[in-house]
């Protein structure tokens, strides 16, 4: 017999109730937004640039799915850990923060620097490893003219990896501009 292969999104959980929004009709091959579309709308560059692709948003960028392709020679994996690389969950929560950030300035049409001010209700279920496709639902909570808050999820291989509430704000006369 032939392997057989799941024609299931990676994204869809056994309870639907226990996803941030509906996402049975996206589509995860989707590419709404590459790495380098991403770096005009966020600063993060280098080994901290950690978003891969925005795969889907809502029609008022309200609710975004994002993507981290966990690979080969990422700085973390030497270390965390020796034999058993998993990804650390600071960064699992600092790429959704990337993507909410995304969010928020592209709903706002101005790159802006942004700072991670907080996390709420934030638990880490199950592990990522090298060879994992990591995807992040973010909701649109609250965003206002400085601040604002999301609800994030990562999701791998239909499982809830983490959850939490984030909270971040615009640098006062922090523009980001491309390739600095």
């Amino acid at each position: 017999m032939g392997e057989v292969i799941s024609t299931r999104s990676p994204l869809l959980l056994d309870d639907p109730g226990a996803q941030l929004f509906d996402v049975s009709g996206i589509d995860v091959g989707a590419r709404k937004c590459t790495k380098d579309g991403i770096h005009e709308w966020i600063p993060h560059r280098g080994v901290m640039s950690l978003l891969d692709a925005v795969v889907h948003t809502n029609a008022a960028c309200k609710e975004v799915v994002g993507l981290k392709e966990v690979r080969e020679g990422e700085f973390w994996i030497p270390g965390h850990f020796p034999g058993l690389p998993v990804l650390p969950g600071v960064l699992m929560v600092e790429a959704a923060a990337q993507l909410m950030c995304w969010m928020y300035n592209v709903q706002r049409g101005i790159p802006s620097m942004a700072a991670f001010l907080r996390i709420n209700e934030c638990s880490f279920r199950n592990s990522v490893t090298i060879g994992d496709d990591l995807y992040f639902l973010v909701k649109e909570d609250k965003f206002g003219s400085r601040g604002f808050s999301a609800s994030v999820q990562g999701i791998v291989e239909n499982k809830v990896a983490f959850e939490a509430r984030l909270r971040g704000m615009v640098l006062p006369d922090k523009i980001v501009k491309p390739d600095e």
